[in-house]
């Protein structure tokens, strides 16, 4: 089953290079993901029921962890590629993209899907590493799609900064590599965490320290975010929701299987410390940046690295109530953020133009998109009945229950001026009167009727995952304790 999950994204990006099939493939490349939907969650009731499986000798595993993420990986990318053909067909009329150019993005994406995929199923550091790495390679074309001079400055910006944290991650690697060597081991995830105690405490403290920087870096913790707005504001917008919605959460994957190893050699202290600075120097930079916003796609890039800044300080939290409300988090935040880039695109291609101060009046002319654009918002900011509110609740409790209660408060501060900051931009863009003056843009807004689903559905599934987590209960739990919930 694990290689099946990992199979189905990587043919459907060869079937994009068979031209004769290239009209169809962006519907099914919808269909792939919902093959991968179902596969993932066949996959996950067999490692609740049974324990962790492995494939291709040992070289991939998914423990309850892996299949979590993956269950979240094809929840995203659903909507996204649902509401892909919708975006080309308006990019073509428009003149902006090509037949050429959709076959590209189909198979740039799935082979992002399948990087991602890789890395979560990753056996090894080494393995994991590799794969972060190619979503890196795949995703700076896809940022760089429009060739325009901000875009291609965005693709470089995303590949300087996200190459010199993976440089760093690398070296970590090396030197856990070589701590474990010496203690009869090597760099399997799960050997690594069972052998931890008898790994150099010295070498070990550098290689968590340049694998938490450099995998964070990929994940959009500050110090070294600053790729993550460019890149997010000038990528198509399918392309945005899946690396707000999943990228980030992929490289994060990896800092929590660092922790589990950092735990165990070195004690909680250390981590939790490293991740605590790294959250809340997110969420600062976050909460003043968004006050100041003029761009609503920068400003949803802007609340990602305020999402990673709380799922980094839950994993620094740690415990069992944190780390599920992290994971939680997790799935909520994509859901979520897959729906607000997806409108955003929606607004972009229907106004020309991504400024907020452009925008106004958006409920009388495209009353389905700015509804669900209000809702996501509220979601966002953390308003029940949505999943957010009940992870951000979580994390609260265990926050100030471990010992992390000033922490905590500031948290809980900057949360406020985000919510207060996304409220206020985006109550400006649906409000009020359109823009008037020749030229302005005045027609409604059309959304397509696929596109409505990929902005409704995983709406309605973060708020009911909010009050319920019904079959997802289990898996929760088992993930809970893979990612740290044990110690």
């Amino acid at each position: 089953m694990a290689i099946l999950v990992l199979a189905v994204p990587a043919v459907t990006a060869l079937g994009f290079l068979v031209p004769a099939w290239r009209r169809g493939m962006l519907w099914a490349g919808a269909a792939s993901a919902l093959v991968s939907l179902a596969a993932a969650i066949a996959l996950a009731t067999t490692v609740v029921r049974t324990g962790p499986v492995t494939a291709l000798g040992g070289l991939l595993r998914a423990d309850a962890l892996s299949a979590f993420l993956l269950v979240v990986i094809s929840a995203v990318a659903v909507p996204a590629t649902l509401a892909t053909p919708g975006h080309f067909a308006a990019e073509r009329a428009a003149g902006r993209a090509t037949a050429r150019t959709a076959a590209r993005h189909g198979l740039l994406v799935h082979l992002f899907l399948a990087a991602m995929t890789l890395a979560v199923l990753a056996a090894n550091l080494g393995l994991l590493w590799v794969s972060i790495e190619a979503t890196t390679v795949v995703t700076a074309f896809l940022v760089g799609q429009s060739r325009t001079r901000t875009a291609v400055e965005a693709a470089w910006k995303y590949v300087v900064i996200c190459s010199a944290g993976l440089a760093l991650a690398l070296l970590g690697t090396l030197l856990l590599g070589y701590a474990s060597g010496h203690a009869g081991g090597g760099l399997d995830l799960a050997g690594l965490a069972a052998g931890a105690g008898g790994l150099d405490s010295g070498v070990t403290r550098i290689a968590v320290t340049l694998l938490v920087l450099g995998f964070g870096a990929k994940a959009g913790l500050a110090p070294l975010h600053a790729w993550l707005p460019d890149a997010h504001s000038q990528a198509p917008a399918p392309v945005s929701a899946l690396m707000s919605g999943v990228l980030l959460a992929v490289a994060f994957y990896a800092v929590l299987r660092v922790k589990v190893v950092a735990d165990a050699a070195l004690g909680a202290g250390f981590a939790r410390g490293l991740l605590t600075v790294m959250a809340l120097a997110s969420l600062l930079v976050a909460a003043t940046l968004l006050l100041a916003q003029r761009d609503y796609k920068r400003m949803l890039a802007y609340s990602s690295i305020e999402h990673l800044g709380l799922v980094s300080f839950g994993a620094a939290v740690g415990g069992p109530v944190a780390t599920a409300a992290v994971l939680v988090h997790v799935l909520g935040h994509g859901l979520v953020k897959a729906v607000l880039f997806l409108g955003a695109g929606r607004v972009a291609q229907g106004t020309g133009t991504s400024r907020i101060d452009r925008v106004r009046g958006l409920a009388a002319r495209g009353p389905v998109l700015a509804g669900c654009l209000g809702a996501g918002v509220l979601a966002l900011a953390g308003m029940p009945p949505f999943s957010l509110f009940a992870s951000e609740l979580g994390l609260a409790r265990a926050g100030f229950a471990g010992g992390l209660g000033w922490a905590t408060a500031i948290v809980l501060v900057l949360v406020l001026v985000v919510a207060a900051a996304l409220a206020g931009h985006t109550t400006r863009m649906l409000l009020g009167e359109p823009p008037g003056g020749p030229g302005a843009a005045r027609a409604p807004v059309a959304v397509p009727r696929a596109t409505r689903l990929a902005l409704a559905v995983p709406l309605v599934a973060a708020a009911v995952l909010g009050f319920w987590t019904g079959p997802l209960a289990s898996l929760l739990h088992a993930a809970a304790l893979a990612g740290g919930g044990g110690s």
